[in-house]
């Protein structure tokens, strides 16, 4: 079965906020979706955090290397895009591109064999796993009432990340976190994320720290990016003196960057993304890696419905991995997909155990959110 084609769809007009000192505007383009078509009819869908002109270019560079390619071999071809592109540059573009086909050809690979992907990864440790709803901060008081509503919409687990956290002060940083615990409860799983990286983040290791003691008081589950991207010391020192779990590593791509920073004991929990860092093939063995070190593996997920997808599969297929993020309220993973998302009575998300990922694109809605009409 091979690759005769791969068509990328920028998603667009709803792009959600992120948080960035630069902020995102709905008509900006950061998510794109990839659609692999093979012999037999087979198609995959693939999802890249990317600007969809840097997709299309890139596909552009690789097509000599894909184009009647086995579509029924993702680590193989995405390991020999890899390889072939090491000049152009590792880790940026290409790679997050690389990403977006790896996925959609284990989708491939799902439908052509009649399992789901997480089972094709070696297999399913469990059939649903808790989401946690991630979001941005504010101030206290519409922060709280934010949460109540996730909350009642079954959510138990939350994250809050950016705003205002780590750039006024510090007393509003805990106003924000006490205001966050309130509205969910001593029971509920509360996370934070300082967005360390953020362009010219302004706080260092005795910021973190301090921070990181403050939010011993509250219960929280991680500390998130509380340093700039590239701090791998001042990230060992603090994972070594703080209560609180420290995670990060969404900017990382391919497994050789994770190797110093799981090495080194930068983290408690590490968070490649599955639409950045490699695709799922690249991610899995992140995951492996993790496990040796101790470190547990907990997808980052600010992308996209296929994304999400993809993280399910994975969280399905590793013993410890109980968790995967939610962006609330982004049409880009509510509104794309025929059947929508749904939390159990437990709030649980259900891993899909179709075929492939096994979701199915509304190419409609699709269609509303594109750049390019979908072929």
């Amino acid at each position: 079965m091979r690759i005769h084609d791969i068509q990328a769809i920028g998603l667009t007009g709803a792009t959600p906020e992120g948080g960035w000192s630069n902020e995102l505007r709905p008509e900006d383009s950061v998510h794109t979706l990839v659609i692999v078509r093979a012999d037999e009819g087979f198609t995959g869908v693939g999802s890249i955090f990317t600007n969809a002109g840097l997709v299309r270019a890139a596909l552009a560079v690789m097509e000599p290397l894909y184009r009647g390619e086995n579509a029924l071999e993702p680590e193989r071809v995405s390991e020999k895009l890899h390889q072939h592109t090491f000049w152009l540059g590792r880790g940026g573009s290409l790679t997050h591109t690389i990403s977006g086909i790896d996925i959609a050809l284990w989708d491939i690979l799902g439908q052509a064999t009649g399992q789901p992907v997480g089972r094709l990864l070696g297999g399913r440790y469990r059939g649903r796993v808790q989401p946690y709803a991630s979001l941005l901060m504010d101030q206290p008081e519409p922060l709280a009432e934010h949460l109540r509503q996730i909350a009642a919409r079954g959510f138990r687990a939350f994250k809050i990340g950016w705003g205002p956290f780590g750039r006024e002060s510090h007393a509003l940083d805990e106003r924000i976190v006490r205001a966050a615990r309130d509205a969910v409860g001593p029971d509920a799983r509360l996370m934070v994320d300082a967005g360390g990286s953020d362009a010219f983040w302004p706080n260092g290791l005795k910021w973190a720290l301090r921070t990181a003691e403050m939010l011993t008081a509250y219960d929280v589950a991680w500390f998130e990016e509380p340093l700039r991207p590239d701090a791998l010391d001042d990230f060992v020192v603090l994972r070594r003196q703080s209560s609180v779990p420290i995670a990060g590593g969404e900017v990382l791509t391919r497994r050789q960057s994770f190797v110093p920073w799981l090495q080194a004991g930068a983290f408690d929990i590490v968070q490649p993304d599955v639409t950045k860092a490699g695709g799922i093939s690249e991610e899995r063995r992140i995951g492996w890696m993790a496990q040796e070190h101790g470190v547990r593996f907990i997808p980052h997920g600010w992308n996209t419905a296929i994304g999400l997808a993809a993280d399910l599969h994975l969280a399905s297929a590793f013993p410890d991995t109980d968790l995967v993020e939610y962006i609330d309220g982004s049409p880009y993973v509510d509104a794309i997909v025929a059947d929508p998302w749904r939390l159990d009575a437990d709030g649980m998300l259900p891993i899909p155990d179709g075929p492939g990922l096994g979701v199915r694109l509304d190419m409609e809605a699709v269609a509303r959110f594109s750049d390019v009409p979908p072929a």
